[in-house]
């Protein structure tokens, strides 16, 4: 356990803020909504006394934190089926279903494809991402279906890890849009980072965002108004084609983040398909190229388009 004392100075200008909303400040480490259940756990005291959430900073205020210690999350190995598109000694491919979550995560600490690959792979998955991310050497999102590659050692997974790096995969997704186009294809280049304040979000940023590309080709214009559209990723930024292809004011058919909120089609998030997937294999030196199929809700909404 971890323990804190904060003394609330004559001339500190946070005199007058709410203590939850101080202190997740001040404790750079804890976010405001556990500061607030440390508050309702009697964990946080001012003048030994307990207090609310709203509670306001007073001159003199003595504050006392106990932060316990993180709990040890043990992750299970779960007989889940997998659709393996290949695997040897070192890596495996898997062929990611719709709604399946890539590793546990709050609220998501079973059903995930780790869960499955623990079981799977026994012992034999890389430790370098730790006991929440054993093998996972990059992601797709939990409503993205498609190929997904994980490292059975940490040989492999460094290999793989500096692959992703700088940039030497080939990662091809196919996705419907709103909106028809103008020209047959074109590149996306726009830094990309957290949301300013919606933090599950990402956005265009200028200033804070990392350099992102997107290469798009437009495989046909669509009824209604929809386009069937290509994405080959030259960096691999969270939600990157995504915010990219919305940039642009064509976002992703289900998108209900980023796109519209009402839904022509009834999906669980984004029409977005990862499928294809290359590399030069990690200890062998072998170039690998990997495709998959669209998936079954994918290809009937494109059949009524």
């Amino acid at each position: 356990m971890e323990e804190y004392f904060i003394k609330i100075e004559e001339a500190d200008e946070n005199i007058g803020n709410r203590i939850d909303r101080y202190l997740s400040v001040a404790l750079n480490s804890c976010s405001r909504s556990y500061i607030q259940k440390l508050l309702d756990n009697e964990q946080i005291t001012v003048n030994d006394s307990a207090i609310k959430s709203n509670y306001k900073l007073r001159p003199g205020d003595s504050i006392y934190i106990a932060v316990p210690d993180p709990e040890v999350l043990e992750i299970k190995a779960q007989d889940i089926p997998l659709d393996i598109v290949y695997e040897d000694n070192d890596i495996i491919v898997v062929n990611k279903p719709k709604g399946m979550v890539v590793h546990p995560a709050p609220g998501h600490f079973e059903g995930t494809l780790v869960n499955a690959l623990m079981y799977h792979c026994r012992e034999s998955l890389s430790q370098i991402n730790g006991v929440m991310r054993p093998g996972i050497v990059h992601r797709i999102d939990m409503d993205t279906t498609g190929l997904i590659v994980a490292c059975k050692n940490d040989t492999a997974h460094r290999v793989m890890s500096d692959k992703f790096k700088v940039h030497d995969i080939t990662r091809v997704y196919t996705a419907i849009v709103y909106n028809h186009f103008n020209e047959q294809s074109g590149t996306i280049d726009k830094p990309i980072a957290r949301h300013k304040t919606d933090r599950k979000k990402m956005a265009i940023d200028s200033v804070k965002g990392r350099r992102a590309i997107t290469h798009y080709n437009v495989l046909e214009q669509l009824k209604n108004n929809f386009s069937l559209i290509e994405c080959r990723l030259e960096t691999g930024r969270t939600h990157q084609i995504r915010v990219h292809m919305a940039s642009i004011n064509h976002p992703l058919l289900g998108d209900d983040v980023y796109g519209p909120k009402s839904k022509p089609f009834k999906t669980d998030g984004q029409v977005l398909h990862a499928g294809v997937l290359g590399f030069h294999h990690p200890i062998s030196g072998a170039y690998m190229e990997f495709k998959s199929e669209l998936p079954e809700y994918f290809q009937k909404i494109l059949d009524k388009l």
